[in-house]
């Protein structure tokens, strides 16, 4: 950020008084600009024993398989973001669930959050951003081809948790390779 959206002066980087972090301050004015994570919203849509996931159309990780999931838009809720997404994506229609995963990942400024859903019906199609949209067995799931951390460990702890009978919410966070550490994903 350089310049301040209020008044169009050059902005600093530095701790404003009584804060503890570096933000973004006008100089000029002396408005802060925040900047917080993003939320990430997306479904792990069932059928039968199967799961919806898509191929991604765009970048990053082009054709990478991926649950379907977005950006959260200002003026919806997680929920609502998160049905929006799974339709765009995989024109699928789905019952909604309950949240499944809680995932920060503190080096791209990204909260991802999955809910559990249901398909509706076995009608589906590839949306925009996606190059196809495949119900796929766990046996079928291409692990080496997932697009991102946070889906793998997601689709993993579903799995787990269908095979023990037991669903339950699950958090984590995934950093860098530069931070990780040999308990995280």
């Amino acid at each position: 950020m350089k310049f301040c959206s209020v008044c169009g002066h050059e902005v600093q980087f530095v701790v404003p008084p009584g804060d503890n972090r570096p933000r973004y301050r006008c100089a000029q004015c002396g408005t802060i600009h925040y900047q917080n994570p993003t939320l990430v919203l997306g479904t792990i849509p069932v059928w039968g024993d199967r799961i919806l996931l898509c191929r991604r159309a765009i970048e990053p990780r082009y054709g990478f398989w991926t649950l379907p999931a977005g950006f959260m838009e200002n003026g919806e809720t997680t929920a609502e973001g998160a049905q929006r997404e799974t339709l765009e994506e995989a024109g699928a229609n789905i019952a909604l669930g309950e949240v499944f995963s809680m995932v920060d990942v503190p080096h791209v400024n990204q909260v991802h959050v999955f809910f559990r859903a249901e398909l509706l019906d076995a009608h589906f199609a590839p949306g925009p951003d996606s190059l196809e949209v495949r119900l796929l067995a766990e046996d079928d799931i291409p692990w080496d081809s997932i697009a991102f951390r946070t889906v793998a460990q997601t689709l993993r702890w579903y799995f787990e948790d269908r095979r023990s009978g037991v669903h339950v919410m699950h958090t984590g966070a995934i950093r860098s390779a530069s931070h990780r550490s040999a308990r995280e994903a």
